[in-house]
């Protein structure tokens, strides 16, 4: 398993309050339910359930995404992304992470699969234990002004310099369990 933490470095960078996220789904560190699993992989391609606390004063909208930076790919895999969630959002349930499936206003980029959703893990053999970032930023801006199609990178960017706070949940995935 790597040990890179992309998410540390871009604290260096940048300080930023901290936000709780948990989710009933699962716990810190521990393995994805299999609902979170690609289908390929015998999952449903979902989402988990994720909550969060209580945003610092300012918070205006969020952010979420799900980055796994163990692919084996020299700059890890975006499995979903998505922004201008309303400032009054503590969680969203589970689901397939579609702009329809969030509350009204949100909306998602393409995932590396090029589809507008959340698709679930699917570690190749022989790359030991991924870790699958879920992170959710409180942002100072109700609207983040990306082009249609824009990448879950660029979505970094700009959320990077809008974060007022942070929650970050890992779940693993082995590809030996599947």
């Amino acid at each position: 398993m790597f040990s890179y933490d992309p998410y540390a470095a871009l604290a260096e960078l940048r300080a930023v309050a901290p936000l709780e996220l948990t989710s009933p789904d699962f716990t810190a560190g521990g393995p994805l339910p299999g609902f979170a699993w690609s289908s390929s992989r015998g999952g449903e391609d979902r989402h988990p359930t994720l909550e969060w606390s209580q945003p610092p004063a300012g918070t205006l909208s969020f952010a979420i995404s799900c980055f796994d930076p163990d692919a084996p790919t020299g700059s890890g895999f975006w499995h979903w992304a998505a922004y201008d969630l309303p400032a009054d959002a503590r969680g969203i349930e589970s689901g397939d992470g579609t702009a329809k499936s969030l509350p009204a206003g949100s909306a998602v980029l393409p995932n590396e699969a090029r589809l507008e959703r959340y698709i679930g893990a699917a570690p190749p053999a022989g790359t030991g234990v991924h870790r699958y970032f879920f992170v959710v930023d409180a942002l100072d801006v109700d609207h983040l002004d990306l082009e249609v199609g824009a990448t879950p990178a660029v979505l970094g960017f700009n959320r990077h310099f809008h974060t007022l706070a942070r929650g970050i949940l890992i779940g693993t995935g082995d590809p030996a369990e599947r």
